[in-house]
């Protein structure tokens, strides 16, 4: 066998649409009356590979996809659950679940006080943020989670719409992250965003003597039943927020910060002040 590809992304913790694109690989496989090793030489890729991929251990790239919907005449199946994978591929596993609840969100709240929010990101801000934070990524997984990024800021544009509001404190932006073009692209962006119907966009500034969210960032989310939740992220962890008394916690300290914060408008003349000083 010649001309073997690997596609070098290393092996992931399955999960469940991992596991399902597995099993679709495999059974499509068999109805071909294939072996693991005459699928490998047909699609050009090793045995391992292919193990993997049928075990939900790794994501298959684009390329195995188109050459196992030809190779086994999968009728478009493969090609579609794919997409959904991508949908998937660059989220952190305890991401997931609040990622696949903004999917159907009505509403969404965010407060931040550390980086600007994955919604608001630009192409330059994620890939500068992504390549900055220890340990170093691949250069595959860099692109992964970069377009996985972008692919989520569909959600600010979906019909029927939904009402974000999102508050960043001055000093995200001031951090420069990725050096000041970055930023100039950054505070463009946010002023672009800011036009948008159901986008409110509030900067808290650097100096409030009064400030609600010193405990850090908050997320609420209204769900399609009008059901609130909450989600808190740290390093290498998140965990939803769903207990009443909680929520209302949250809810509580988001009204003050609104309140605290430049108004919309306010918002908008500081990030143009702020464009081309940096």
């Amino acid at each position: 066998m010649t001309n073997v590809d690997h596609d070098g992304e290393s092996e992931v913790q399955p999960n469940s649409s991992l596991l399902d694109f597995g099993e679709m690989a495999k059974a499509f496989r068999k109805r071909a009356g294939l072996t693991q090793e005459q699928a490998a030489d047909r699609l050009r890729y090793s045995v391992q590979y292919i193990g993997s991929i049928e075990q939900g251990r790794r994501y298959p790239s684009d390329r195995f996809v188109e050459r196992a919907e030809d190779a086994l005449d999968a009728f478009g199946i493969l090609r579609m659950a794919a997409k959904q994978l991508t949908r998937q591929r660059g989220i952190a596993s305890w991401f997931q679940p609040w990622a696949e609840l903004e999917d159907i969100a009505v509403a969404l709240n965010t407060y931040e006080c550390r980086v600007v929010p994955g919604l608001l990101q630009p192409e330059s801000y994620a890939r500068a943020l992504i390549r900055n934070v220890p340990p170093p990524p691949t250069a595959d997984q860099v692109e992964a989670r970069v377009k996985m990024r972008l692919e989520r800021q569909k959600l600010l544009h979906r019909v029927p719409l939904t009402n974000f509001s999102f508050i960043l404190d001055q000093v995200v932006i001031e951090r420069q992250t990725g050096g000041s073009e970055v930023t100039n692209q950054l505070i463009e962006h946010l002023l672009e965003i800011s036009t948008l119907t159901n986008v409110e966009l509030q900067i808290m500034p650097t100096i409030q003597p009064e400030h609600a969210g010193t405990g850090g960032p908050i997320c609420l989310l209204e769900t399609e039943d009008n059901k609130w939740v909450g989600y808190s992220e740290g390093q290498r962890m998140g965990q939803m927020i769903s207990r009443a008394k909680d929520v209302s916690a949250l809810h509580q300290r988001y009204a003050k910060l609104r309140s605290q914060a430049l108004n919309p408008a306010q918002s908008r003349g500081l990030l143009e002040r702020m464009r081309g000083t940096l």
